[in-house]
């Protein structure tokens, strides 16, 4: 990787990442000390991640994971397999006809996914997010556990806005714009700053009861 790129890959990543948070910010280290030592969270990536997260929009986590496992066993993790699917062939793992337009678009983008792991995350976001039904977010965590990369963000995810408004004792929960103009300071290590957020969060929310 280029430059000064991290690609996180085990644990000690996403611990030097932590360390060098609470080193920049008591806060951090601080919430640290309530979350723990801070998850992996690498999966696989490819068009099958694409898919999944198409799948997963708007629909409740065990509707999911029954319409993912249909469409893996009628072989759509395949793009070449969608590509010959029939309408009826997909609505029958579940799919609505908006995200059969969707993971249609997805498999005649022909993306080049050994590419993709390679290039720069604003490289790998502006290429996603050109594929119909697939937003800057989805393009965000793809590049961050998909590609391990350390300096992204996803600053229009309400948990991480809420995690932020938590830890740094904000009024109001930020916004997108606002959120991202706050991450820059956890660069080179936003996306262990993310896991923090996340795991601050889920802590709060258990002790709190916050929804």
């Amino acid at each position: 990787m280029p430059g000064n790129w991290r690609i996180i890959r085990t644990d000690a990543c996403v611990a030097e990442g932590a360390a060098w948070l609470a080193a920049r910010d008591d806060r951090f280290a601080r919430a640290l000390e309530v979350t723990g030592p801070l998850p992996l969270r690498r999966r696989s990536g490819g068009f099958a991640a694409l898919l999944g997260a198409i799948v997963s929009q708007q629909v409740s986590v065990a509707s999911a994971t029954a319409i993912l496992a249909r469409c893996e066993a009628a072989g759509l993790a395949d793009p070449a397999v969608t590509l010959r699917a029939t309408d009826e062939e997909m609505r029958a793992c579940g799919l609505s006809r908006q995200k059969i337009k969707y993971i249609r678009s997805l498999a005649q983008a022909g993306i080049d996914f050994d590419a993709l792991d390679q290039a720069p995350t604003d490289d790998v976001i502006a290429r996603l997010t050109e594929i119909s039904g697939i937003g800057r977010w989805t393009a965000e965590i793809y590049a961050m556990f998909s590609l391990g990369h350390a300096d992204v963000f996803a600053p229009n995810d309400l948990a991480l806005q809420e995690g932020a408004r938590l830890l740094l004792d904000l009024r109001e929960r930020p916004k997108e714009k606002a959120m991202r103009a706050i991450a820059e300071d956890w660069s080179p290590w936003r996306a262990v700053a993310a896991r923090l957020l996340w795991a601050y969060y889920a802590e709060a929310k258990s002790r709190e009861g916050i929804r």
